[in-house]
């Protein structure tokens, strides 16, 4: 039972990318719903959409009443949409038939019998099997009458002739104070939708409300919409779910030195990167060092001006040895420009997702999206940015923004406000000592990496950007001509200690040598002291032997031992 009690009730999709969203499916099936507005808001627009994608895309087909325009004039105005209404008709999933207000129709005379029309719809209905019906500027039916308690009883019992055969039914009105007039009020419809158009700085923004829903939860804030070639589109800020995917392979930034300082690998695929300066910071050529190193990958980027021609990024890249060239010849750079001001916000958007729908690029590159201002306030900017990087993410789209920093902001990034919404932000600086200016980079924030905290210094050379060494000095880092002067002293210091090593070796190879030297004289010297010993000893010892022989044979010729002998036995 409590279930039965949660559910709610059936509903008929539209097929108006956005408005199904909002609305939890779409209108609701087999009812009444009340699409009110002034001129030039939409109301026909929504009615045949919501036909034209009933019978191509959910297979229901139906039946479109106007009051206004003719079958042939409905054909024409909706030939640029894309909708071919003379084809659907000859296939029988559409029916249109315009009803004259004029005399001779017998629908205005009496108590306003509604025979005739029901009739017209009956016939329309039973051609196609319409599961859906528009009835557009259907209070036009009932000019120069004022009975409205007369107007309201036709209409109720239209609306439940309507309701008893379960179609699903839209109508339009020019405005509530007209359908007040008539009778037609709030409680006859199920679904009230209001349009409406406002003019901010010359530029003109369409919103929709859903008013009332009956049955059925809805959201009731403003949301912009826009009429393009392809039709109505809402572009709520909720319509896209945060469940994308999160990528932990990482591309290159193009500076080697930069994908040490964001981890050792880059930027994340699929991730949102927020680069912010001052004019002349090197926003520009840091994001087109990123869509040359994914190019040479094979992967395409779509580069997206707000600021300046293609042939001038071509041009100006070129004088820091990056070469747009080759690779928009190649295909897999692609540019996309416009300037703000050319259209609102929400056209932006649908032309930018329609383009990205057709290129597929691996990367996106938006600069600056701070120009986005001059067409929509500040929130305005955010919710357009924060509705492009949902959808950038949803298909796995690695997307670089640049965004201007007027000079003296202490917080970069925050005339725009979306720096919060980024998964990587680099902050570009310009500083200023002894005269002259310097380029400094640092990593704000980077979510999943452990990233530099380190300030660096940049330099814009003829071969790109380079990253120079960190020098500080008392006063803290060392930049432009300070830097310069370390780099020098430290190398003239090194220099000296080389020089003085390698005097200390010489001296001390000498000394060695010297030493050695000192060390084999006396050795030799012991040596020859050593010999003339020996020679001394033996020579001694040969002269004892010798000695010894002459005696012996002294004594031998003097018979000596024999006598010696005898005299020993006697």
């Amino acid at each position: 039972m409590a279930a039965e009690q949660r559910a709610e009730i059936a509903k008929a999709q539209v097929g108006i990318r956005g408005f199904d969203s909002i609305t939890g499916g779409g209108l609701p099936k087999g009812r009444i719903s009340l699409i009110l507005g002034t001129s030039g808001c939409g109301k026909t627009v929504f009615g045949m959409e919501f036909l034209v994608r009933g019978t191509c895309q959910y297979g229901e087909p139906g039946a479109f009443v106007s009051f206004e325009e003719t079958e042939e004039e409905l054909a024409a105005n909706f030939s640029p949409f894309g909708f071919d209404l003379k084809r659907l008709a000859a296939e029988e999933k559409l029916a249109l038939d315009y009803i004259g207000v004029t005399p001779e129709l017998g629908i205005e005379a009496g108590e306003y019998d509604l025979e005739g029309l029901l009739f017209r719809l009956e016939k329309s209905i039973s051609a196609v099997g319409a599961r859906r019906v528009v009835l557009d500027a259907l209070p036009a039916l009932f000019q120069g009458f004022s009975d409205s308690a007369a107007v309201r009883v036709a209409l109720a019992r239209l609306f439940a002739w309507l309701k008893a055969r379960e179609i699903t039914t839209v109508v339009t009105a020019e405005s509530t104070s007209e359908l007040s007039r008539h009778g037609l009020g709030r409680s006859l419809s199920d679904c009230i939708v209001a349009l409406s158009m406002r003019v901010s700085d010359r530029i003109a923004t369409r919103y929709l409300q859903v008013v009332k829903y009956r049955g059925s939860a809805h959201k009731p804030d403003e949301f912009p919409f826009l009429i393009s070639s392809e039709g109505l589109s809402v572009m709520p800020l909720t319509s896209v779910l945060p469940g994308y995917e999160a990528s932990t392979e990482q591309i290159s930034t193009g500076l080697p030195r930069l994908d040490t300082m964001m981890g050792g690998g880059g930027y994340y695929r699929g991730s949102s990167i927020l680069v912010s300066g001052q004019a002349g910071t090197g926003k520009t050529s840091l994001a087109v060092h990123l869509a040359v190193s994914v190019c040479r990958l094979g992967d395409s980027c779509l580069y997206c001006a707000f600021e300046e021609s293609e042939a001038e990024i071509v041009r100006n890249m070129r004088s820091i040895g990056l070469d747009l060239e080759r690779w928009i010849k190649e295909g897999l750079i692609s540019f996309t420009m416009s300037r703000a001001t050319s259209d609102g916000l929400e056209l932006h958007l649908v032309e930018l997702e329609r383009t990205i729908g057709e290129l597929r690029p691996k990367v996106a590159i938006f600069d600056p999206i701070s120009n986005l201002t001059a067409v929509g306030s500040f929130p305005e900017v955010k919710s357009m940015t924060s509705r492009l990087l949902d959808f950038l993410k949803t298909q796995g789209i690695t997307s670089l923004f640049t965004t201007l920093v007027p000079g003296g902001q202490d917080a970069p990034g925050s005339e725009v406000g979306v720096s919060s919404l980024m998964d990587t932000w680099i902050d570009l600086e310009r500083l200023e000592t002894a005269g002259e200016q310097s380029r400094l980079i640092r990593i704000i924030k980077s979510r999943g990496m452990a990233h530099s905290n380190q300030v660096r210094e940049f330099l814009i050379t003829d071969t790109g950007i380079d990253l120079v060494d960190v020098y500080a000095g008392p006063s803290g880092m060392l930049t432009g001509t300070a830097r310069a002067a370390e780099e020098a002293r430290v190398k003239e210091e090194q220099r000296r200690r080389r020089n003085e090593t390698e005097r200390k070796r010489r001296e001390q190879e000498h000394r060695q040598a010297a030493l050695e030297a000192q060390i084999a004289a006396l050795q030799a010297e012991l040596e020859k002291s050593q010999g003339d010993l020996k020679q001394l000893v033996e020579d001694s010892e040969a002269y004892e032997r010798h000695l010894s022989e002459q005696r012996a044979e002294l004594g031998r010729l003097r018979r000596a031992d024999a006598r010696g002998e005898g005299e020993a036995q006697r």
